[in-house]
């Protein structure tokens, strides 16, 4: 890059194109080495094309390495800048011829040591048929004594088969005997548990009416008393309400006056007045305070006491 790119700048006026077509050279260069390398690998040739385009990339990087040199006639300066892509082309030619003949040689060496281990092979499968051959009479020899020795044990099996058998009829019939013990107390068991489960259920069943009769009462006993509660209650607002309506009734009888009562005095007459729906003036009058005084104790009691929809709300 430092020697070929301001040689190309310096033949390209008015073109930066130094470093980029000394790139693309030696990319194609490198390309073509890679590429031819690896088919070595498998011992396959790239072809007259592979050869001719790696020989003009190759050319192409000595002449851009060398060319400045060259033109100014520096002998030193071409053989310097010479050796790196020489070395690279004599690399290039080499490898692959490298590479096929230690393919060679390595296929030769497998060659000769598969046929090494097939010999061995065949004389270890000589060796083996030769024990099996002698395994097998020895086998054989074996299986006839074995026979012999399962038929003993088979004649002696049958005999034990049917003593055993007896002994197995004899354990079955006791086996019955206790089985038909066990179902008949069982039965007994159930019968038992039967009827007292059925005990248990008309004791539960009496339990709940008995359960059910005292909650009934229990619930008439609650709604007479909340009925004579709701009664109470109604009883003393009234009383309460008529009391209220006689207080304020004995507050309005009094009539006009000419002086000015106590304020806690005119406070009651005006309360019992808004309370009637009397006119302001009516109640100045029988309190003795002036009409603005009264208007103003009047607005405080409107502040001051909830509205009809109010109370609707709050009993909701």
């Amino acid at each position: 890059m430092s020697t070929a790119a301001p040689f190309i700048d310096a033949h390209s006026e008015g073109y930066a194109t130094g470093p980029l077509l000394a790139l693309a050279v030696d990319g194609c260069f490198i390309l073509g080495l890679q590429s031819d390398s690896t088919l070595a690998r498998f011992g396959v040739a790239a072809g007259l094309w592979a050869t001719a385009f790696r020989w003009v990339t190759g050319l192409s990087t000595v002449w851009l390495n060398v060319g400045d040199a060259a033109l100014g006639r520096d002998m030193v300066g071409v053989v310097v800048h010479l050796i790196p892509p020489l070395l690279l082309l004599l690399v290039a030619e080499a490898g692959p011829a490298w590479r096929r003949a230690m393919g060679r040689a390595l296929a030769e060496a497998t060659a000769q040591e598969q046929a090494d281990l097939d010999e061995a092979r065949q004389a270890a499968e000589e060796a083996a048929r030769a024990e099996r051959e002698e395994a097998a009479r020895a086998v054989r020899e074996q299986r006839e004594w074995e026979r012999e020795q399962a038929e003993q044990a088979r004649l002696e099996r049958e005999r034990q088969r049917e003593h055993e058998a007896a002994l197995a009829r004899e354990e079955q019939a006791r086996a019955e005997a206790r089985e038909r013990a066990e179902r008949e107390a069982r039965e007994r068991a159930e019968g038992e548990r039967e009827q007292q489960r059925r005990e248990r259920e008309r004791r539960e069943q009496e339990a709940a009416r008995r359960r059910e009769n005292e909650r009934r009462e229990r619930e008439v006993r609650e709604h007479a008393e909340r009925e004579r509660e709701q009664q109470r209650a109604e009883h003393e607002r009234r009383e309460q309400a008529e009391r209220a309506e006689r207080e304020r009734a004995a507050l309005l009888a009094g009539g006009p006056v000419n002086e000015k009562l106590p304020e806690p005095r005119a406070r009651q007459i005006v309360t019992a007045a808004v309370e009637s729906g009397l006119p302001v003036r009516t109640a100045a009058e029988l309190c003795g305070w002036s009409t603005g005084w009264v208007s103003a104790r009047y607005q405080e009691h409107r502040d001051t006491t909830p509205t009809p929809s109010a109370l609707e709300g709050a009993s909701a």
